[in-house]
């Protein structure tokens, strides 16, 4: 309990802070290439679901164009990779267009790890989170579900994998998750650009129970 309520919140802000000065020089060459890439904004913002159900804004490097459509999953478009920029691409591959999120969690609305914040409007995954206690923490930068398969998820089972992290939290879990992470970015795991539930390809897929990240370009930058 002492580590869920004050441990946890004071080691996500000083690996944020110096995470965030460490990779400062990595902040500003990627801000180079997005601008040199296309037109538009450096970062976008976007309506996501916070601890207890809350809604907050979660911050990203822009890897779309200006002229995709806002607010949709990006399997829900057609021709997915067309809006998507050469340098987007990249960052959406290694997961570089996460790192604004550092300062969600210095902002204390996000931790370092734990489930992937929700889209507002994805009212089933939210449902399914519900009954695992997933909704009542804090959302994550990653968390167990991004190791065990990312966008290949159908939502029962991302759920059911946000439950496991929800019984689970400590600091040895939340280690274990943090070096999976940079494990799965390193082979590319789960990464289905344009899909999601590709583990349940039987399954219609719903604006409503989509775990895919949907894509916005609400610059704010």
């Amino acid at each position: 309990m002492i580590y869920k309520t004050y441990v946890k919140r004071l080691i996500d802000f000083i690996l944020s802070l110096v995470g965030l000065i460490v990779l400062s020089p990595v902040f500003i060459l990627l801000i180079i290439c997005i601008k040199l890439d296309s037109k538009g904004p450096i970062l976008f913002k976007q309506r996501r679901i916070g601890k207890d159900k809350s809604e907050f804004y979660i911050l990203k490097f822009r890897t779309m164009k200006i002229d995709t459509p806002k607010d949709t999953p990006t399997h829900l478009l057609k021709n997915p990779e067309s809006y998507i920029t050469r340098v987007g691409k990249f960052m959406r591959k290694t997961s570089l267009d996460e790192l604004p999120q550092i300062l969600n969690i210095l902002k204390g609305e996000m931790s370092i790890i734990g489930p992937r914040p929700c889209l507002w409007n994805q009212y089933d995954l939210i449902a399914e989170r519900d009954k695992y206690g997933a909704n009542d923490i804090y959302p994550g930068l990653t968390g167990w579900a991004q190791i065990n398969g990312r966008d290949e998820l159908p939502i029962d089972i991302k759920a059911n994998l946000d439950g496991v992290y929800v019984e689970r939290m400590s600091f040895i879990f939340d280690v274990k998750c943090f070096f999976g992470t940079i494990i799965s970015i390193l082979k590319h795991d789960g990464v289905v650009e344009g899909g999601t539930g590709e583990l349940d390809k039987g399954k219609t897929s719903t604006p409503n129970a989509t775990t895919s990240e949907g894509k916005d370009t609400k610059g704010i930058i």
